[in-house]
């Protein structure tokens, strides 16, 4: 046992969670791939490096905690596969599951026995720990790249599927090997099959019954929703795993799924919540995977490992995602690009270190060199996509545009009033609707227009809204406004809100909608129904005032408005160093900005003379 003051469970754990924290939070500011500075942070801290870090102080607890943030990683992940975006992509990820999980697992066994000479029983069980590309590193990658839909749902199913598939593969093959006399071919095959479908049909009742409690009112209370969500997910794992060994990953990958195609209002504020978890639980994981690795073992592979890993990556995965994406809808540049990301991640480590443990325990060879060849696969592929997935995505043209226009629910003639300001300005203006009339009308306009339930993912995901600068939700209906600012919240983080309220009262506020990530549109309440009645009888135009006073009054776009004493001014739009945006009610004015209004007829006066006295002056192409 090692001496070290700094060889203690608790303090070991702390100081993971903490190191891998910091490490992501410096990753961001660097713009590099967390996960690089994950596995770096574990070798410096690890006993190999500043021995701060001793993952051997915890024992055995190392892989029951290693299994338990697994679970939820994955559960995680399989949240955020939407069955939509798999379905016109389906073709391309069964056949990568099954044709190239099965070209990885033999090209890796391959390389392992003709280049390190290893034993034809090692040499395949490090197939099967290779076989899978982990979403752990995938997914974080994709959000950062913001490539093409169709290529992050193959590579993002593809990890995540594998996952389960691999981690159930991988240990039959171990049992197989310590037990050559206790089975056959065809009975190993069999004992896969048997685990992932006891898995996911647990899985599957498990999500069920979570998605019925919570549409049963207030059984399940507000406060403890996202944490009894958990309990269930790892006594899920566990359970299953009890039952069946190593059925408990695939049982919650498929609750991932379900609850997440098919969550109700309450199971979707779970989302924010497993996201940071996620980031807290990976980063501890890489932290303590990595300083379990003894440096020594991975420096004897020497140049021979190095080369198994080189063949893996650029011999063995091309092929694999060749024969995976034959026939698919995939194009060339798509399938060169996932080619090129396969990145091993935390699932690879966990069963890695599974296994060197088995192997040691059993009085058999090979076991640390396992384990040291497959960290060695997961730092070269990690820090290799990380640096080059960008570049790659860049030369084949596979990025989507980013910060490009805007989404707005509703098309009614407010709303196609809004959008014409915002074309005009150079700018997109999707508007989603699911009233027939409205969208008949904007497509007569020639306005884009997506017939459909704002409040749906796959709806939300034809107007590629993460690609979008903001989203504008403008109905009538205060309650559908807020459930839409919170779907898009869902769907992405980095971009802007804004919702239309059209009574400031104890039931939904401005202040409420700030907590929410959104601010209120046109500055402050108001009614739309009204709005688009003065539109449709044509009492309404547009003014356009530049702020060259100091009153205090137009200063703040909230307050602004509600100082006018009347009710036929809206302030809708800002230019600001020739970039139009909408108008939040926390917006701050500068000297020079341009504000566009409507202005209802009859109270075109009191308007001119508020705002003058406010420190606008009407510009004079858009006279009074």
């Amino acid at each position: 046992m090692d001496t070290s003051p700094l060889y203690q469970p608790g303090l070991t754990v702390a100081l993971a969670l903490a190191l891998g924290m910091a490490a992501q939070v410096l990753a961001q500011h660097l713009r590099l791939p967390g996960i690089v500075l994950l596995l770096g942070a574990g070798v410096l801290f690890g006993p190999d490096g500043l021995g701060v870090i001793f993952p051997g102080a915890l024992g055995p607890a190392l892989n029951v905690l290693t299994g338990l943030a697994v679970a939820v990683i994955l559960f995680e992940g399989g949240m955020n596969l939407k069955f939509g975006r798999m379905k016109t992509s389906q073709r391309s990820i069964r056949q990568l599951i099954v044709l190239g999980g099965a070209i990885t697992t033999i090209g890796g066994a391959l390389a392992a026995h003709a280049i390190l000479g290893w034993s034809w029983e090692t040499s395949a069980l490090f197939g099967t720990l290779v076989m899978v590309t982990g979403p752990t590193v995938i997914n974080p990658l994709l959000k950062r790249l913001k490539v093409k839909h169709s290529v992050a749902t193959v590579l993002s199913a593809e990890g995540l599927l594998l996952d389960a598939i691999g981690a159930v593969v991988a240990t039959v093959a171990l049992e197989a090997a310590l037990n050559p006399a206790h089975g056959s071919p065809l009975l190993w095959a069999w004992d896969v099959v048997a685990r992932l479908g006891f898995g996911a049909l647990t899985g599957g009742l498990a999500a069920l019954v979570l998605i019925n409690l919570f549409r049963l009112p207030h059984l399940i209370p507000e406060g403890i929703q996202n944490v009894f969500t958990l309990s269930v997910v790892l006594a899920l794992f566990q359970g299953s795993n009890a039952i069946m060994p190593e059925s408990g990953i695939a049982a919650v990958t498929m609750a991932g799924i379900i609850v997440g195609n098919l969550s109700t209002r309450g199971l979707r504020n779970l989302i924010e919540f497993k996201e940071e978890l996620t980031v807290l639980l990976i980063g501890m994981l890489f932290v303590l995977l990595a300083a379990d690795v003894r440096l020594e073992q991975v420096m004897g592979l020497g140049l021979p490992g190095l080369w198994v890993v080189l063949a893996l990556l650029f011999l063995v995965r091309p092929v694999a995602v060749l024969a995976g994406t034959w026939s698919s809808r995939l194009n060339w540049k798509e399938r060169v690009f996932v080619g090129w990301i396969g990145p091993r991640g935390i699932v690879a480590a966990a069963v890695a270190s599974f296994f060197s443990a088995s192997l040691t325990e059993k009085g058999l060879p090979g076991g640390h060199e396992l384990r040291a060849l497959v960290f060695l696969v997961i730092a070269v592929s990690v820090v290799l996509a990380g640096l080059t997935g960008g570049l790659a995505a860049g030369v084949l043209g596979l990025r989507r545009p980013s910060q490009l226009g805007w989404v707005m629910l509703g098309a009614h003639e407010l709303a196609r009033a809004v959008a014409v300001l915002f074309r005009q300005a150079g700018q997109e203006m999707v508007l989603i609707d699911s009233n027939a009339q409205h969208c008949q009308a904007a497509q007569e306009e020639n306005h884009r227009i997506i017939y459909g339930n704002g409040l749906e993912s796959t709806t939300l995901l034809r107007a590629a809204i993460d690609s979008r600068r903001g989203a504008l939700a403008l109905t009538a209906n205060d309650e559908v406004n807020y459930l839409f600012t919170q779907k898009v919240r869902e769907e992405t983080r980095e971009i802007s809100l804004y919702s239309a309220l059209k009574t400031n009262t104890v039931s939904l506020t401005v202040k409420m909608l700030r907590q929410a990530g959104a601010d209120a549109l046109f500055a402050g309440t108001t009614d739309v129904e009204t709005w688009n009645l003065r539109f449709i009888r044509g009492q309404v135009f547009t003014q356009v005032w530049k702020r060259t006073g100091d009153s205090p009054t137009g200063g703040q776009a909230g307050g602004l408005i509600k100082a006018y004493p009347g009710t036929g001014l809206l302030i809708v739009a800002l230019k600001r160093n020739e970039d139009l945006r909408p108008i939040g009610d926390s917006l701050q004015f500068k000297p020079g900005d341009e504000i566009t209004c409507f202005v209802l007829e009859s109270e075109s006066n009191a308007v001119q003379q508020f705002l003058q006295q406010a420190g606008w002056s009407l510009l004079p192409e858009h006279p009074a």
